[in-house]
């Protein structure tokens, strides 16, 4: 195994790690207080970026690093805006167009 083989391991154990704790930090106080949705939706597309951009669909590494993590991050936003929208806030606007 390649020292760059390797190195494929540290993201696919971090990125996926880091993002279950922020996941599980959601679904433990089913709260989305302090969860930036712009962040975490961006996250998701860079993840899918790297993805696509890395070109090695078939290792175990780019899959669970890149597009397994790129998975939570949209699950993070879905849950942010969906299920724990900060209680007490109005709901959001809808724009009227008049003439």
């Amino acid at each position: 195994m390649s020292f760059t083989q390797l190195a494929g391991f540290l993201p696919a154990l971090v990125f996926p790690a880091a993002t279950i704790v922020q996941l599980a930090r959601m679904v433990r106080a089913r709260s989305a207080a302090g969860v930036s949705v712009a962040t975490w939706l961006l996250f998701g597309f860079a993840n899918l970026g790297v993805y696509v951009y890395a070109e090695r669909y078939h290792e175990w590494q780019a899959i669970v690093g890149m597009l397994f993590t790129a998975v939570l991050d949209f699950v993070i936003v879905a849950l942010a805006l969906l299920h724990y929208r900060p209680r007490g806030l109005p709901p959001v606007p809808r724009v009227r167009l008049t003439t």
